[in-house]
């Protein structure tokens, strides 16, 4: 297997023709829908029917568990740490979205939160660091609705409905992937929506204050923001399109130059179809990212001004670890695969020609 900076070397200098996702045995068959990369040995993935697996060696083997008592939950979400420390969070309406926490490498679980609130469904979260962290749900009764954590999530506190501008009718997140909501340290947050308009709330405040901005991604019934990365206070990507129609390139890329204020598509070739996630490749310029979705993958090496086909194989979910350069992808029936550069194979020799008699 390869070492992280051969990895990323490979990534650097060599088109993503001789990129491949190499599938891996995830030990389950059940639909998988986030993951989370740690480092160059770490990452876990979560899914339906209380599922989680974990690897702790770079993907040459993964576990697979149950979280007691959450057997019928499907956990669109998780946020790994460590080999040890992750959170999960599930989705749907009333006390179907929880947030679930091990410290000891799924051996144990503890049930943190419980969503109280009728007509709430949480679509994703995401951490400041290992004790800070945020939670959304679908708005409420025309309210946004947020909680965040400062102690790990010993407590889920919502934050204040008068922080956030009102929402439009009809006007939903996505949990396709856990990753319509992003942070970055130290106080910014955004998250995406869809319906009606397809719009990213934003704060630079640690959630005390929001404020609202349109993107041009498709909207309508399946239309919004799946997905979204900051690469730095004021560079960022959504994604998304439609789910209804997979295939469908229009309207599921735009960036921001200003921090979320504004949004523009970028011109140049985008990813062939909706796409329900993207990651950056941390530690390599462009940035790097990685786009997946059930009708295949790309990868751009300069910040989404052009991509490049990863192949047709449907994914749900991508991550790129902090360190160690790696990618995982996750999708349907427990699928598990890992981004290498794969050498193409030598040409043949040809046969000598006959020699021709002299005459």
């Amino acid at each position: 297997m390869m070492t992280g900076a051969i990895w990323l070397t490979a990534l650097l200098s060599l088109g993503s023709a001789e990129m491949k996702w190499v599938t891996q045995d995830s030990h389950t068959t059940v639909r998988l829908r986030g993951v989370s990369a740690v480092d160059g040995r770490v990452a876990w993935a979560s899914g339906d029917k209380g599922t989680f697996v974990r690897t702790t060696d770079g993907g040459q083997t993964w576990k697979a568990g149950t979280v007691p008592g959450a057997e019928t939950l499907d956990f669109r979400d998780v946020d790994a740490f460590s080999d040890t420390t992750a959170y999960l969070l599930s989705i749907g309406e009333g006390d179907k979205s929880r947030i679930y926490k091990t410290v000891d490498g799924g051996e144990h679980w503890t049930l943190q939160f419980t969503n109280p609130t009728p007509g709430a469904f949480f679509d994703g979260m995401a951490f400041w660091d290992e004790k800070h962290g945020l939670a959304f749900s679908d708005p409420v009764e025309g309210h946004f609705l947020v909680v965040a954590t400062s102690d790990g999530g010993a407590t889920w506190t919502p934050l204040p409905a008068q922080a956030f501008p009102p929402a439009l009718p009809g006007e939903a997140g996505f949990a396709a992937s856990g990753t319509s909501i992003a942070v970055r340290a130290p106080k910014q947050a955004w998250f995406g929506l869809g319906g009606a308009a397809a719009r990213v709330l934003r704060t630079s405040d640690g959630g005390k204050s929001w404020s609202v901005a349109t993107t041009p991604l498709a909207t309508g019934e399946g239309g919004g923001v799946f997905s979204l990365v900051f690469w730095s206070e004021r560079d960022g990507i959504a994604v998304g399109g439609n789910h209804k129609l997979p295939t469908d390139a229009k309207g599921n890329l735009a960036l921001t130059r200003d921090g979320g204020k504004t949004w523009s598509v970028p011109g140049g070739a985008r990813p062939a179809g909706y796409r329900s996630c993207v990651a950056q490749v941390h530690g390599a310029p462009g940035p790097t990212l990685v786009t997946v979705g059930p009708s295949g993958s790309e990868m751009s090496a300069d910040g989404a001004r052009s991509w490049q086909s990863l192949g047709s194989t449907g994914f749900h979910a991508v991550s790129a670890s902090l360190t160690g350069k790696r990618v995982w992808a996750v999708g349907d029936a427990g699928i598990i695969a890992m981004l290498q550069r794969v050498r193409a194979p030598l040409p043949t020799p040809s046969a000598p020609s006959p020699s021709r008699p002299r005459r």
